[in-house]
């Protein structure tokens, strides 16, 4: 299990700082929420720490390691983000399946893969769909599926459920606890305060760039 901390780290863009100062440890295994305000700085805190983008001052370091100086590559092999509006690519749910596999050159596990759609509540006729055709819940379930293909260490979630209905929203919830009791450090920014408080561990709150409580839930 990993565990992340951040020393110092400023993020400042188009001439304006968007975080500021922020020192924090995550531990390995850990469950926290991230809440605040929209606009200040949740999201880019999250691009941070998978090194989508670079902290203007500070340091972030994964087991002790400064991932400025990591493969960005391996980095995201430990560290997956995902994205509040799914990404999908290709023609077909087949094509976003056979990616993971196909950067490591490794062949489809395609039992794996009929057990994560299970485990979504989805069926392996959704392998033969179109991209076009999904709806936004099951985009976003499938864009959740081709990330644990390979299970992360670090799962950093960015509003991902804010467009989903009840439904798709607590398969997603299930899906997440239970890679977090499997020992995924997960990291879930929501503007939900019942979400916000139902799984963590810790409720992390930011504004106005800079961490304001870190509250110990359970």
């Amino acid at each position: 299990m990993a565990h992340l901390a951040l020393q110092g780290v400023c993020y400042t863009a188009d001439h304006r700082e968007i975080l500021h100062d922020i020192s924090i440890d995550f531990e390995a295994g850990d469950f926290v929420s991230i809440v605040g305000p929209s606009g200040s700085g949740k999201s880019t805190l999250l691009k941070l720490c998978c090194h989508l983008i670079s902290p203007t001052q500070g340091s972030i370091f994964l087991d002790g390691a400064d991932i400025m100086q990591q493969n960005p590559t391996e980095l995201r092999r430990r560290v997956a983000y995902c994205f509040q509006t799914p990404v999908l690519f290709g023609k077909t749910v087949e094509e976003n399946m056979r990616f993971p596999y196909a950067i490591r050159r490794l062949p489809p596990d395609f039992d794996h893969i009929r057990r994560l759609f299970e485990q979504f509540e989805m069926n392996e006729t959704f392998l033969n769909q179109p991209v076009h055709n999904l709806s936004g819940g099951e985009k976003q379930r499938i864009a959740l599926i081709r990330t644990l293909l390979f299970q992360p260490e670090i799962l950093l979630l960015d509003e991902i459920t804010s467009a989903l209905d009840i439904e798709n929203t607590k398969i997603v919830e299930n899906a997440v606890t239970g890679l977090n009791s499997r020992g995924v450090t997960v990291l879930w920014v929501t503007h939900n305060p019942e979400q916000s408080r139902k799984y963590a561990r810790k409720l992390l709150t930011v504004a106005d760039g800079t961490l304001q409580s870190l509250e110990v839930l359970r």
